[in-house]
């Protein structure tokens, strides 16, 4: 029997086609059906980062005067690593990414989820790419997946692998969901400290079913990173699991350096 998201899905897809709607984001009558509910011009300005960043985490940098150009790491990673082994985002959290990824979230569009997830792949083209590769979705609390009715990083993981699948090179990706759990409810990260946001998720992760990522490079997906506190923690409980290698793909990456005028000067992501 279809789950109550997936009808939902189904119905909110069938009324954007048999009626007319308005672009989510420029509220101009669409002309054109499918689309998530957002015209062509608006899908496009969905743009992927393509300036410089860090070789290890992928935080876009505004500038490279300051950066080594031998050593493209930002100041938190030289000043400690990550327990992920490297990670990207598509693009930045402003403008229309961050109104699909609010609209996702908070406004149950489950339907922009996997055309959403279907960008990461062109993130997944910044990493070292695996022969067999375990994709694992962030997981919510079973409190806040009740609440909200799905978990929006599966839906992008989804994405992500049917839009991979689909170039035929990589017949042995695997999406596992549900191995990776998140074992107590934790206040959200949005405004907390760096510090704070660590601490957080302190021993959060676990790993229910260890013979899924023992030996495996695991690609960790998730909606938006800020910090990589939450990714971090869910790579340390991977590799604590016997993973060989973790990476961590975000559709958007948050900071301050690239703030959303539209957000009133807040860069914070509106993370889990």
């Amino acid at each position: 029997m279809p789950t109550p998201s997936i009808l939902r899905e189904l119905a909110g897809s069938l009324l954007a086609v048999v009626s007319p709607t308005d672009c989510l984001f420029c509220q101009k009558e669409l002309t054109e059906p499918g689309g998530a509910s957002i015209c062509r011009a608006c899908w496009e300005s969905l743009q992927p980062w393509l300036g410089p960043a860090c070789e290890r985490c992928g935080l876009p940098f505004a500038s490279l005067q300051a950066v080594d150009s031998v050593d493209l790491l930002c100041g938190s990673c030289r000043q400690g690593e990550p327990e992920f082994d490297r990670a990207r985002s598509y693009g930045l959290y402003t403008g229309n990414l961050r109104k699909a990824i609010l609209r996702l979230k908070f406004q149950g569009r489950e339907y922009l989820g996997q055309r959403l997830g279907a960008l990461l792949a062109r993130a997944w083209e910044a990493l070292p790419e695996p022969d067999s590769a375990i994709v694992a979705p962030v997981p919510l609390h079973h409190s806040r997946r009740r609440e909200r009715g799905f978990n929006q990083a599966e839906l992008l993981a989804r994405g992500l692998v049917r839009s991979l699948r689909k170039e035929e090179r990589l017949h042995g990706l695997r999406l596992v969901t549900g191995s990776l759990r998140r074992i107590r409810a934790t206040v959200p990260q949005v405004g907390l400290s760096v510090s704070a946001r660590h601490e957080n998720v302190r021993g959060v992760f676990s790993v229910g079913r260890p013979e899924d990522v023992r030996n495996r490079t695991v690609v960790v997906v998730d909606d938006v990173m800020t910090t990589g506190a939450t990714l971090s923690a869910c790579a340390a409980a991977l590799k604590r699991a016997g993973a060989a290698r973790v990476l961590a793909l975000s559709l958007a990456r948050a900071t301050p350096q690239f703030p959303d005028v539209e957000s009133s000067g807040e860069w914070q992501a509106a993370s889990d």
